[in-house]
């Protein structure tokens, strides 16, 4: 399934995928059916060693993996990346190479330091990397942002985009940024609305509703699990769509009570939250937190698997067989276990 619009420019490549988690696997496997040559770089004896193994790949060890290899691709968790180019990268990546990342977190906060002799370059899809594998082998690709931090070869805008599109970006659309921008407001983005924006909302609905006498239960399905039909018609068409689906009811709703919820000062404190990530506290707590081994995270985690909404919904989801088609059991079985 060669992919005709990855040019020239890494048709002789060696390409190293560092990683073989949710994007490896998708870039690895996307790049090698656009035609062109991928080695996987992972711990051995490791299950993610098996598995690139088991699916055809060349599997090394990543500083192996990175000798040699014309672009390296960092496809690891952001905390374990430091480590790796100071252990395995940077004494292995040859001159003129294209170092890349999918995101610029590392570099940005400047925990890498990349060799001023390679290039440095990201793409990043916009999208996880089950939908960057499905998608490319429907013949469509999911839309990728790409950025250029260092330039040597002169040729590493033309291996952004060959990468990209050897991934299926190119089928969808692809948008310049720079490492600054695609750092600050991907973890704006997950800080204050997706991730922590979303989740706190849900929660203090729930609260807000359960303390006011009604059933949990009831609260459930009202503030989180309804969510997901109004996010589909968002991520389907925005608000536009989502306007179009809903009652005139709710959307009287929407119009007069959604800004007594997000109000000025909802918006003033986001703009904290982004100062904090533009001026590097974010970074700084972040990476201190994770040296100290995760002691408020693995707090603030425990507590949010413990909310009530979470033991209330563990209960509901488990009657709810269309969640995991896979695990359901036929009618004829849940009749018996009735």
């Amino acid at each position: 399934m060669s992919n005709s619009t990855t040019n020239d420019t890494l048709a002789k490549a060696r390409i190293a995928v560092l990683g073989y988690g949710s994007q490896g696997r998708a870039h690895a496997l996307n790049l090698r059916d656009s035609g062109l040559d991928v080695v996987v770089g992972v711990r051995k004896g490791g299950p993610s060693w098996e598995k690139a193994r088991a699916e055809g790949f060349t599997v090394a060890e990543p500083g192996e993996a990175v000798k040699g290899a014309d672009l390296v691709a960092v496809l690891t968790p952001d905390m374990v990346q430091a480590k790796l180019y100071k252990e395995s990268i940077e004494p292995n990546i040859k001159v003129g190479a294209a170092l890349l990342f999918a995101h610029g977190f590392n570099v940005h906060f400047k925990r890498i330091a990349p060799r001023d002799d390679i290039d440095v370059i990201l793409v990043a899809p916009k999208g996880p990397g089950a939908l960057v594998r499905t998608e490319y082998e429907r013949g469509r690709g999911v839309p990728s942002i790409w950025a250029v931090h260092q330039d040597v070869s002169g040729q590493a805008e033309a291996k952004a985009h060959a990468y990209a599109n050897g991934i299926g970006g190119g089928r969808a659309m692809l948008i310049k940024t720079d490492f600054k921008e695609e750092t600050e407001t991907d973890l704006f983005g997950e800080q204050a609305v997706l991730c922590g924006g979303a989740s706190s909302l849900v929660q203090a609905g729930f609260e807000t509703l359960v303390e006011a006498g009604y059933q949990p239960e009831i609260a459930y399905y009202e503030v989180l699990h309804e969510l997901k039909l109004i996010v589909d018609l968002f991520y389907e068409g925005g608000i536009t769509r989502m306007l179009e689906f809903i009652s005139e009811t709710a959307q009287y709703g929407d119009y007069v009570s959604g800004p007594r919820i997000v109000d000025a000062a909802t918006k003033e404190r986001m703009k904290g939250v982004l100062k904090d990530i533009q001026d590097g506290t974010f970074a700084k707590n972040w990476i201190a937190e994770y040296e100290a081994g995760l002691p408020n995270y693995k707090k603030f985690k425990q507590a949010d698997l413990e909310h009530p909404i979470e033991v209330v919904g563990h209960k509901l989801r488990a009657r709810m067989p269309w969640l995991h088609p896979d695990t359901a059991k036929p009618a004829e079985a849940l009749k018996k276990a009735g």
